[in-house]
């Protein structure tokens, strides 16, 4: 049974008509045409679903769109723009670490929320906040070396 779920995505207003179980992934791809959250896995495992809720990381695979009725919704496409990119973005770009990209929303959100809430991580601490995450391009080193850049850029 479809009800009407109100969101606010990547700052603008959203509405849509949805069975409040459906997961949030797929009324962003669906019926909200947004190309970047990705299905990967559908169990919470890969994290290329993976968006911010209220500025939390939340695997959106997982996650029921009736759970987020009201809140704040950020996908990769929202956490900068062209003309003011994301220091995560930059760095990404900088150390040329997309590759196929499928995973980047994962990696990229995960990696914000951590600069957010611990602006300066060491190693560990980037490699913990990051650990759920899969990429099968192989480019983990380039992603650290783009997180730690970006932690710089903030300073």
């Amino acid at each position: 049974m479809s009800e009407r779920i109100r969101l606010v995505v990547d700052g603008k207003p959203a509405e849509l008509d949805a069975d409040p179980a459906m997961p949030l992934l797929y009324a962003l791809r669906a019926d909200l045409a947004l190309n970047n959250p990705k299905f990967g896995c559908g169990l919470a495992q890969c994290g290329a679903c993976t968006v911010h809720v209220d500025g939390r990381p939340t695997r959106s695979c997982v996650t029921p769109v009736g759970a987020v009725k009201g809140k704040k919704i950020t996908t990769l496409a929202g956490l900068g723009t062209p003309e003011r990119p994301h220091p995560l973005q930059t760095a990404y770009i900088g150390e040329q670490v997309p590759q196929c990209g499928y995973c980047l929303s994962g990696w990229v959100m995960t990696a914000a929320a951590l600069l957010r809430d611990t602006p300066k991580p060491s190693d560990t601490q980037i490699r913990q906040a990051l650990a759920g995450l899969k990429c099968r391009c192989g480019t983990h080193m380039a992603i650290l070396r783009a997180v730690k850049r970006a932690a710089g850029a903030k300073a």
